[in-house]
């Protein structure tokens, strides 16, 4: 069920890790946390939560490793090469990674569903946004969406800017956006410890401003910033979904 491989990314300048798990259904990129891996997904236990939908021919979930993700928490570089990496991890997703995975569902045309909790919810949003053409749908799951805690000096990088969907969806314009108005996302937070629910809303209002389908789900204060929380969110949201 489970296929582990990954290339080097031009892109990226460094060798990318990539896995699956299953055999048909919706394709789901499910985007690691900010120091995750590929299979991080399996050692926390989502995989397993998610086996009724992937067993049952529902979804097929790919993941990739969190090389932006990696970037922005070691600080490697300077700010600038940190923004670059993240508005280069994009592309990886949009130039390699969507084309890898059509080609593994022999469809050159077949939707990815985006999904992520935490810096992986971001990028699940910022992908949907950027690229409205091969993603339906996004699911953000205790996002972190305001990067903006990463640059110390209110420096704005172009390539930041237009990989943020905080900052870049105010300009958006044409077809790009008329396509992504056909795309739903949804946004779920719990209210416990770690959780910040306002950068929900914050993501929320940004979308709706533009006319983007979207809507904030709202979990109790039982509910942490954490892998007990997420294995209980994937699953339900992605049945809904994938219905």
């Amino acid at each position: 069920m489970k296929l582990a491989t990954g290339w080097h990314s031009e892109r990226l300048g460094e060798r990318v890790g990539v896995a699956r798990w299953g055999n048909y259904g919706t394709p789901v990129l499910l985007f690691p946390t900010a120091g995750g891996d590929a299979e991080e997904i399996e050692r926390m236990h989502v995989v397993g939560s998610l086996k009724g939908l992937i067993e049952g021919g529902r979804i097929k979930v790919y993941s990739c490793d969190s090389v932006a993700g990696r970037t922005w928490l070691e600080e490697k570089g300077s700010q600038r090469h940190r923004a670059w990496i993240q508005n280069q991890f994009h592309e990886f997703v949009a130039r390699e990674l969507v084309p890898a995975i059509r080609a593994d569902c022999k469809s050159d045309s077949i939707e990815v569903i985006a999904a992520g909790a935490s810096i992986g919810a971001f990028n699940a949003v910022a992908v949907t946004c950027r690229y409205p053409e091969l993603f339906k749908a996004a699911l953000g799951l205790s996002g972190t969406y305001d990067l903006t805690r990463f640059l110390d000096n209110g420096d704005l990088p172009t390539d930041f800017y237009y990989s943020s969907p905080l900052h870049f969806l105010h300009g958006l314009h044409g077809p790009q956006l008329d396509r992504l108005r056909t795309r739903q996302i949804v946004l779920v937070s719990g209210q416990g410890r770690a959780e910040n629910i306002g950068e929900s809303w914050r993501m929320a209002k940004v979308l709706g401003d533009a006319g983007v389908p979207n809507h904030v789900v709202p979990w109790g204060e039982e509910w942490n910033h954490d892998w007990p929380t997420w294995r209980k969110m994937f699953p339900l949201y992605l049945d809904e979904l994938t219905a």
